[in-house]
């Protein structure tokens, strides 16, 4: 809340897309849906506590094989986690199921940090579902898969934040870590920017793997999918129907 709460405040003072004048309507609508999120995030946690507890009393997962030492594991399953959620992200882009609620994101024409929370909760239950799975076969502990959300939060509301960085740190940063330059391409309207960049918390998996994308004019970006991007369907209650409603005739971005 503390990171939310600055970043903020950060973006009236010093904007990267200035004019913005309804923020702290955009802010309550994106909050509203992360409470809902939030909630089935809560009622799953048990499932992930008994998956990383499972793992560890029958020595299974990647890092009860290898036997390493608590820093050297904790190390490497918060890498490999971070791998698997670019991969998650980038099926949830690729399978039509998983992008029509993904594309409740997407549907931000004026990404800022709170963005980073506007999620449908019936992805979040898919993830958290998935997330038992890759905890099971790393044999990670549930505490570091709180190190990890604790890191992945701050760095997603970060990297969705319209707060105008330096050129020069942004660049610096993303040498690392994912930022609002390369972030901002991704919630592109157009197609072949929004399939990029995937990152989470580390850039070296879309330079790797081939997905990185920048913009030598960032400022152009025009946010969204080209479709509901109408002020009726930016409300909670009509996000939460979004995935069941077919995009709007002579737009075709909303579907895969």
């Amino acid at each position: 809340m503390l990171t939310l709460t600055l970043l903020f405040v950060l973006e009236g003072s010093m904007p990267f897309y200035a004019g913005r004048t309804d923020r702290l309507v955009h802010a309550g609508r994106n909050l509203g849906l992360a409470l809902i999120s939030g909630a089935v995030a809560v009622a799953a946690t048990p499932l992930l506590m008994a998956s990383a507890a499972t793992a560890r009393s029958q020595g299974i997962g990647l890092c009860h094989w290898l036997d390493l030492g608590p820093w050297a594991s904790l190390v490497l399953v918060l890498v490999l986690f971070d791998l698997w959620m670019y991969a998650w992200h980038r099926l949830n882009h690729r399978i039509p199921l998983l992008w029509r609620l993904h594309r409740v994101h997407h549907t931000d024409i004026a990404m800022d940090s709170t963005t980073a929370l506007r999620f449908h909760p019936g992805e979040i239950a898919l993830s958290m579902l998935a997330n038992c799975l890759v905890l099971v076969a790393l044999g990670m502990s549930f505490e570091a898969f709180v190190v990890y959300k604790s890191i992945m939060v701050a760095v997603i509301l970060f990297h969705h934040s319209n707060v105008a960085l330096p050129e020069a740190m942004d660049r610096a940063l993303r040498v690392a870590i994912v930022t609002p330059a390369v972030h901002r391409v991704h919630h592109s309207e157009l197609r072949p920017e929004t399939d990029s960049n995937y990152g989470t918390i580390l850039s070296v998996w879309d330079r790797w793997l081939g997905s990185l994308r920048l913009r030598q004019d960032p400022e152009a970006i025009r946010f969204g999918i080209g479709s509901f991007a109408g002020a009726n369907w930016q409300r909670p209650w009509r996000l939460l129907a979004l995935p069941f409603v077919n995009a709007p005739a002579g737009t075709g971005r909303g579907e895969r």
